[in-house]
This record gives structure tokens, sequence and C-alpha cells, in this order.
């Protein structure tokens, strides 16, 4: 069969102008879509939230994206505490029911779906436990005594680092120790050194941070009464170092937040200020790279929300003889 060469062929304008019309609509339709794409996967995060808890005194906190909360410790209660970004406040594990007198710094271990609380009591200062609690029901894993591993006339449970393998890592305020918890709950004194001691009647250790390597990575910690960091090799803690930070006073360190491997934030609470540092020797040394100026009350630690967004809790301890009924989470931003 031929087929006729004599049927009419379609105009080339009219070819023309309906490809241009299919790809405005098409475009129109893509860019539509890609918007809303964006917006989705960006949603804004608040500047700041603020929630009811009168006395609650929250020192810790850590923000929990599986749940789309922060978590938050309280100093009088005992209790943790979830806070949503509208300002709602439940609590997730009540302190007397779960051993806790005063919690004090938090870790939110995520692959093992738990929350480490530095455990204490804020008015005696004779205790420092680890407990470590479910993160969707707040049921308790272990309740660790540290304490009773070293004798002193007081202690004080104050911040928590978790490695790779799952072991904690737990500051003295008021003895100069770093304890170490393993996964398991099984306890040990992981570093012992009168160097680590604060001034009489001053807290001494604070924040600590895990800062992995390809060994078995290091431990950097603040010391309070005079800003001091420290460096405290995982493998050998004994060669623990000075980390150099000439000309930066860190005077009032309290919780950290080791944003990338080089850069580290620090709150000084009695200074109102936030501190981000650098480091580009593996923390031999450091240098400011930036400084915020807290908004709020008693500014003590910090979360990341995510990979850019980190959050200061303002405890507001200096309120202690007249309880604030709120209190305030906020952006920093240097």
């Amino acid at each position: 069969m031929i087929i006729s060469t004599l049927t009419p062929a379609p105009a080339r304008g009219l070819n023309r102008r309906w490809a241009g019309a299919t790809a405005l609509v098409l475009g129109g339709l893509l860019a539509v879509s890609c918007s809303k794409d964006d917006n989705e996967a960006a949603p804004a995060t608040p500047a700041a939230v603020t929630f009811a808890a009168a006395g609650l005194f929250p020192e810790g906190v850590q923000y929990d994206a599986k749940n789309s909360a922060f978590l938050v410790s309280s100093l009088t209660t005992g209790n943790i505490g979830r806070v949503t970004d509208d300002g709602t406040y439940s609590v997730l594990a009540t302190g007397s029911t779960v051993g806790i007198v005063s919690a004090v710094g938090l870790n939110l271990d995520d692959s093992r779906n738990r929350v480490l609380v530095a455990s204490s009591n804020s008015t005696a200062r004779d205790r420092a436990k680890l407990v470590s609690l479910n993160r969707d029901n707040g049921t308790v894993n272990f309740n660790v005594d540290l304490g009773a591993l070293r004798s002193s006339p007081n202690h004080f449970a104050n911040d928590v680092a978790v490695d790779g393998q799952g072991n904690a890592y737990v500051t003295d305020s008021f003895a100069p120790v770093i304890y170490k918890v393993d996964a398991q709950g099984m306890a040990s004194v992981f570093l012992d050194n009168a160097q680590l001691a604060g001034a009489t009647g001053a807290f001494g250790l604070n924040g600590i941070v895990f800062r992995a390597d390809s060994g078995s990575g290091y431990l950097i910690v603040a010391k309070a009464d005079n800003g001091t960091l420290f460096k405290v090799p995982i493998s050998a803690p004994a060669t623990f170092t000075t980390v150099a930070t000439a000309g930066i006073n860190l005077m009032g360190a309290d919780g950290m937040l080791l944003q990338d491997d080089n850069t580290l934030q620090v709150v000084a609470g009695s200074q109102s200020r936030v501190y981000r540092l650098t480091s580009t020797d593996n923390w031999t040394s450091a240098t400011l790279s930036g400084t915020f100026a807290t908004t709020g009350q008693g500014p003590t630690t910090i979360t990341r929300r995510n990979g850019a967004d980190s959050y200061v809790i303002y405890a507001n301890l200096g309120a202690m003889a007249m309880p604030p009924a709120t209190f305030t989470i906020g952006k920093v931003t240097f």
C-alpha cells in the first residue's frame, strides 16, 4: 500500500504557538509545584518559645526532632518536660517518680532513644547521679549513683556528653572528677585530677561535649570559675591539655554545643553571652568567631535544632527568691 504524499501538513506557525503555550502552562505548574515543595521542606523556626511552668527553673535543654519538642529539665522539681513551639509544656517524667531531686544538664542520645539526665540536689549539693530515661514515655532505664565512686564533701552532677559507643561522660562541679557510664549503666571514674577543681565554694567543671576523630575521640570540657577549656582524649584521659584561648574571656562557661567539628558554642551565663569559637588544629587552640548577646534572663545551656539553628534556654536562676511564671527558649544568632 502506498500512503499518499498529498495529505496536507499542519501549519508551522500553529505548531510553534501550540508548543509555546504548552511550555508556558507546564512551566507555571512546575513553578507552583516547586514553590509548594520548598515551603513544605523548610518551615520557619521560631525566634523564641515562651512557656508557662511556674518555678520550674529549667537548666537543661535538648531538641527532640522525633517528637517535635524541646526537652527541658528542672532544678526545683526534678521533672523532665516537653515544650512545643506553641508554648505548651507537658511532663515527660516526674522527678519524684524517677528518683531525681534536681535535674540539671540533659543529653538526648537519639540513636539509643534515651534522655540522659545529670541528677543532683541544687540546695544540699550532696549528690551526683546519672539517670537514663526512655525519650518517648519517660520510663527509667537506669539510675546510677556517681558520687559514691569518689569521696568529696560536695557533689553536683552538671552536664553529660555521649561518645559513639554510648558511653556517657558526666562532670561534677564540686569534685574534680569526670565520670564514665557505659550504655548498660556501669559507672566508673574516668578522670580525677586536682587541676579540674573549682575555687572553694565555686562551680568548677560544667559543660562537656564529645568530639569524634580518626581514633577514640576526645572531650572538650569547660571549667566555669575561670573559663578554662580542657581537651581530654578518650583513650588517655590523664594526658588532658588546656585549649589555648588567648584573649577570650569564658568566665562563667556553662552549656556547650559542638555545632560542627571545628565550631563550638559556649554559653557564659554570668556574662549574658554565647561565644562561638573556631579551631583549625583539632582543638589544641581556638579563636573567637562570633558573640551573641542574650536577650533573656540567666542563659544556661544550648541545643541544636537543625543543622543551622541553635537555641539557648533562659533558666533565670537568679530569680529563685521570686520564681517567675514563664520561661523562654530563644534562637541564637551571631
